[in-house]
């Protein structure tokens, strides 16, 4: 059944959209509650996975609610769901205020009694009165518009609610869960075919510029959005676009009309009545026009970065060049983190920069409460590298159904120490940025294999090594290996050397004793976590020699 329903798919499937779709479905039947988030850009296919998820829980005998932020978009939706349903003995319905009273309590009564399988709605979906039977997937589209307390209402419905989130660009507290391993994350990067990036620039209001970016797009047979925020002023900057461009059919469109006047105005724009739509975010999510082609937001400082993101992704959407104009006041009456986001917006015009644009989002606003209310928030007291690692580990922590330690120092692996040279010499690799990334990449390795394929990729990029190159990545080897046995230090001089052990060290004691005695004075204990070395080893080669026979020997005394 579920391949029947996959051929009703009109578009090829993108490799990621696949692995995605896998994951999706490999959750819901796994028993336990699904809470992934799928990252995708405009157009790149989150519905579909949307539909597939669908499917899969209604075959199981489980309602289904797929919640949206604006009344558009659950229209869109509702018309998406019924189409691809239509072979299917599936009721699908629709809550929001484009649909009648009458027409609502059916909805509602449905939803009570079992017989709508599938529900679209908006924040209606989140009032009192909602009942369901057996709600048991909840889709979350564009979920960077909703807050916390919405998302925990649909999960207080059902303790043990699927939870599928969709979104071009994640909130910093969604993205910091699941780069935290607290949620799933699917990433949809591959665009579809002939689609092109989006030029976007960044520029102070200028009448001409204003004119010449519209009559571009008029000439070439193309529609306009015209964001402008503000309803009071909205028909004040109608009339300076109408004498601006009197070339352009202008309409306008905000959240404040009443549901039909909307309703009128986008079907006009939509069927090319009007050529350009001066509106507020409302065309933020759902509106899909394929001939508008170029988008001018006023005021972008005040946006913030998703939003930026999403109305840029209004263009763009066949296989024609689209341009973003973020039309900024004067800098000195911007806020710096307002620089900041339209620099990183500008910066990302390829295809599929969402996920990279919540990275920047994350960093500029903070990670934000994983457990309260706040969606994004301060890491600059700690740093971000430091944060990720402090959230690992009480992850780890709790996943192996233990109690955080969170007082207890981080534990960076074994500080290994023999007396020789080890570094990127300055002549070898003159570029501080570039050297410090590739330390940062050599101390985060975990395999021997990741190692030889870095050193592999920094002979190709920057030469031959010398010595103290070659002398850095052979303690990385040794970092790689001594790592598993919880090794803090080892330290080997030309005449002795020591090796501590962590508290969790996995190797047997008994086993550990043996090997002292078998080594005839050579290694004995100092303290009950340190065991002491004596030899003679002027020559560095020796010194690598001798610490990988011991840490091999070491690795024999672990308890199986």
């Amino acid at each position: 059944q579920v391949r029947a329903f996959e051929s009703g798919f009109p578009f090829e499937e993108t490799v990621d959209q696949l692995n995605a779709i896998r994951a999706v479905i490999e959750d819901l039947r796994s028993g336990k509650p699904m809470d992934r988030v799928i990252c995708g850009d405009v157009g790149f296919g989150k519905t579909e996975v949307a539909l597939r998820a669908a499917f899969v829980a209604v075959q199981g005998g489980k309602q289904v609610a797929v919640l949206v932020p604006t009344t558009l978009l659950a229209q869109q939706h509702f018309e998406t769901f019924a189409d691809r349903f239509a072979d299917w003995p599936v009721k699908i319905e629709l809550l929001s205020r484009f649909r009648a009273g009458a027409q609502s309590k059916v909805a509602l009564n449905g939803l009570a009694s079992g017989k709508v399988d599938i529900v679209v709605g908006t924040h209606r979906l989140l009032q009192p009165g909602v009942r369901f039977k057996d709600l048991g997937l909840v889709i979350i589209d564009e979920e960077h518009r909703f807050g916390v307390r919405d998302k925990e209402r649909l999960k207080s419905l059902r303790a043990e609610v699927d939870v599928l989130t969709l979104t071009a660009t994640p909130i910093p507290r969604t993205l910091n869960m699941a780069l935290g391993g607290l949620r799933d994350l699917s990433l949809i990067t591959t665009p579809p075919a002939a689609r092109l990036s989006i030029k976007t620039f960044v520029a102070e209001w200028s009448g001409p510029t204003v004119r010449e970016a519209c009559l571009r797009e008029l000439r070439r047979g193309g529609q306009i959005y015209f964001v402008h925020n503000s309803v009071e002023t909205i028909e004040k900057t109608a009339q300076q676009l109408a004498e601006l461009v009197p070339e352009a059919r202008i309409v306008i469109g905000h959240g404040q009309m009443r549901e039909r006047d909307l309703e009128q105005v986008m079907l006009d724009f939509y069927h090319k009545r009007a050529n350009m739509l001066l509106c507020t975010t409302i065309i933020e999510s759902g509106i899909d026009v394929p001939t508008a082609n170029t988008i001018v937001i006023d005021r972008a400082d005040r946006f913030g970065l998703a939003q930026l993101h999403q109305l840029r992704g209004r263009v763009g959407r066949s296989h024609h060049r689209a341009y973003a104009y973020l039309v900024v006041p004067n800098k000195k009456a911007m806020t710096g983190d307002a620089e900041k986001r339209l620099e990183a917006l500008a910066s990302l015009e390829e295809l599929g920069a969402g996920f990279t644009l919540a990275t920047h989002d994350l960093e500029i606003r903070g990670a934000g409460e994983l457990l309260g209310e706040d969606q994004s928030g301060q890491m600059a007291e700690v740093g971000f590298s430091l944060y990720t690692e402090l959230l690992e580990r009480a992850v780890k922590a709790m996943q192996a159904g233990k109690t955080p330690e969170l007082e207890k120092p981080l534990h960076h692996g074994p500080e290994i120490d023999l007396h020789v040279p080890s570094l990127l010499p300055e002549g070898y690799l003159p570029d501080v940025h570039a050297r410090l990334v590739l330390y940062k990449r050599i101390s985060s390795v975990q395999s021997v294999t990741e190692l030889d394929d870095l050193q592999a990729e920094t002979m190709d990029r920057f030469g031959p090594l010398p010595d103290p190159a070659k002398n850095l990545f052979r303690i990385a080897r040794l970092r790689v290996v001594a790592n598993p046995l919880v090794i803090e230090r080892m330290d080997l001089g030309t005449a002795s050397g020591s090796v501590a052990f962590g508290d969790e060290t996995p190797l047997d004691p008994g086993s550990l004793i043996l090997l002292l005695q078998k080594s005839n004075r050579a290694m004995r204990f100092d303290g009950p976590k340190k065991i002491r070395v004596t030899g003679k080893w002027d020559d560095p080669e020796e010194r690598f020699v001798v610490a990988q026979r011991l840490l091999d020997e070491l690795a024999r005394c672990v308890t199986r």
